[in-house]
């Protein structure tokens, strides 16, 4: 039989990270790649009306055997850019020993206990990691994998009763543009939940908002062997910029809570031009013009003493603070938060420094709260899955279809 752990491993292994600097969708071949293999399995598990669109979203219906509401699991295929996804090769680590990982393939990248909250508690466990090289790809493909073990289990299991559910896979999450393309209208779900958290038994009501800032400075470029008086170096000027914005606070380095911060995170070009990408977030979604006007204000300072310089700076939205929406439906919380006690865990009720699908599929009208799936140090080689709290989360996904189960529509 075909454990969680085994898919864990087999979708891991498809390189699927997401490509901010492009206009296709998905943005990156493996996602489509991921996506029929999953949809493959869909159909082999016994799932109904699988398919993938032109955009590389997966979806497909576990048929219900009562009359319920239909709800929806979501997870991301694709992985960050912040770090390489190309032959990633996950390391078991069973009967974990309760102290710091060594990555045997680069022995600089340590998994320490003192610096990941909550490591030292897995003790006993079963963790998986790479091996140094690559990140894991936890984010998502923990969601994924828990997703169709659940999924896998109710078609297997009769006795379970449940409404029709939903799985749905998505692209591009990590760029911002996780449901530029989904229809909820296609979804047709009551609620939906996103399998994207930390830890085990979290349940996250609260994202921050969130835009995209780009900042591109243009100089005066000439040989630099006949610049004197002449040249505007669009370099200098980049840093000038980044050193003027504010990093003691409204830094991610220096916020925690519901702190926002303003993230410079890509820096591109040369002397004659360049251009800098600075992520804005706050919980507040009116602070977001607050930190736009910052940027500004810096700008019109460096102008002031170069200009000859031109600075354009255009925000673009991502996501906002699902909060704001979650209110409309009660029961995606309400039920979330018994599934996990019948699961017999303890409930923690968290807000995200960051965002999920379901900012955005919470604000166009789809309530869809954030569950755990046993992911830790997300984004970087450092990062690990903790098997056990994958299997709680599948637990809660099976409570949470009994529960719906039992709605009225």
């Amino acid at each position: 039989m075909d454990t969680l752990l085994d898919r864990f491993c087999r979708y891991v292994k498809v390189e699927t990270t997401a490509v901010e600097e492009t206009k296709d969708i998905p943005s990156s071949k493996g996602q489509l790649e991921l996506g029929k293999l999953l949809a493959a399995e869909m159909e082999a598990i016994g799932l109904e009306n699988v398919g993938v669109d032109k955009y590389g979203i997966v979806m497909g219906t576990v048929p219900g055997n009562v009359k319920a509401p239909t709800i929806a699991w979501l997870s991301h295929m694709d992985t960050s850019p912040e770090a390489s996804g190309k032959d990633i090769k996950p390391i078991i680590h069973k009967n974990y020993n309760g102290k710091d990982i060594v990555l045997p393939k680069d022995k600089t990248k340590i998994i320490r206990t003192d610096r990941t909250d909550g490591m030292a508690e897995l003790k006993g466990k079963t963790l998986i990691s790479a091996d140094g090289k690559t990140l894991l790809g936890a984010d998502d493909k923990a969601g994924v994998a828990c997703i169709m073990t659940a999924a896998a289990e109710l078609i297997r299991n009769k006795r379970i009763k449940h409404g029709p559910i939903r799985v749905v896979f998505t692209c591009d999450e990590e760029v911002g543009r996780g449901c530029d393309k989904v229809d909820i209208k296609k979804i047709n779900a009551k609620v939906a939940y996103t399998l994207d958290g930390e830890g085990e038994a979290g349940l996250e009501n609260e994202t921050f908002s969130a835009d995209l800032a780009t900042v591109k400075i243009t100089g005066v470029n000439i040989h630099p062997g006949f610049a004197k008086g002449r040249m505007t170096n669009a370099v200098r000027l980049a840093a000038e910029f980044i050193s003027r914005m504010p990093w003691q606070t409204l830094a991610p380095e220096t916020t925690d809570g519901k702190e926002g911060f303003m993230h410079p995170y890509i820096i591109e070009g040369g002397a004659p031009e360049v251009t800098i990408k600075i992520l804005l977030r706050s919980f507040v979604t009116a602070d977001l013009k607050q930190e736009a006007k910052m940027l500004k204000n810096v700008a019109a300072t460096i102008l002031a003493e170069h200009p000859e310089a031109e600075i354009d700076i255009t925000v673009k939205k991502q996501y906002r603070n699902m909060i704001e929406h979650l209110a409309k439906e009660p029961r995606a919380e309400k039920l979330a938060e018994q599934a996990i006690k019948n699961a017999g865990l303890t409930s923690k009720s968290e807000s995200i420094r960051g965002g999920t699908d379901g900012s955005r599929l919470s604000e166009m009208g789809l309530p869809t709260p954030n569950l755990s799936v046993g992911m830790h140090n997300f984004h970087g080689p450092l990062e690990f899955a903790c098997l056990e709290q994958m299997e709680s989360a599948v637990k809660v996904l099976i409570e949470l279809a009994k529960l719906w189960g039992k709605q009225k529509r």
